[in-house]
């Protein structure tokens, strides 16, 4: 009887394992619809608004259950000079991973081209979502990668740290 049962917590465990799997590598995820005008935006240094800018090639995923799975790809022909003078960079980014199975974005390689000053970082959208960040990336070849972040205020709001002044007041927003 025991075998029975060791086997059964076994199997319902694999069951688990594979649900959980299946469901935060697959099932949240929905491909986002490229509108053609305005998917990707950037920051202008003049107006301190985000302005869209010219790409191709736009492909995106989302989930509605966190405001930081967000992750897109593009090509632009607009050279990073061009792009530093234009529009408000971004230090310290650092890309988060995505699904496997969404091959045009890789952490790791974004991650490298940042390092290596082949890739640079501007700032998107701020407060895209209360406390998450959009932040752009475009190499030198002109691929671009795009993907939320937390800022200093998400950062203290999902800690649990007091938020302070110089954050902006959160809205009561259930889709943040």
């Amino acid at each position: 009887m025991g075998k029975v049962i060791g086997i059964g917590i076994v199997m319902i465990a694999l069951l688990a394992g594979a649900a959980m799997y299946y469901l935060q590598v697959y099932h949240f995820y929905e491909p986002v619809e490229a509108t053609g005008t305005d998917d990707v935006r950037m920051v202008n240094l003049a107006t301190g608004a985000p302005e869209p800018v010219l790409y191709e090639d736009f492909q995106a995923i989302d989930a509605a259950s966190s405001p930081i799975r967000y992750r897109a790809c593009f090509t632009t022909e607009m050279s990073q000079a061009m792009l530093t003078e234009t529009y408000e960079m971004y230090e310290g980014a650092e890309p988060l991973t995505a699904p496997g199975w969404f091959d045009c974005f890789d952490a790791e390689a974004i991650a490298g081209e940042l390092q290596s000053g082949t890739a640079l970082a501007f700032l998107g959208e701020k407060n895209i979502h209360y406390g998450i960040d959009r932040i752009v990336v475009v190499a030198e070849d002109g691929r671009g990668y795009a993907w939320h972040e937390l800022n200093e205020c998400g950062d203290k709001a999902y800690d649990g740290t007091v938020v302070g002044e110089e954050c902006p007041p959160r809205e009561d927003n259930p889709e943040d």
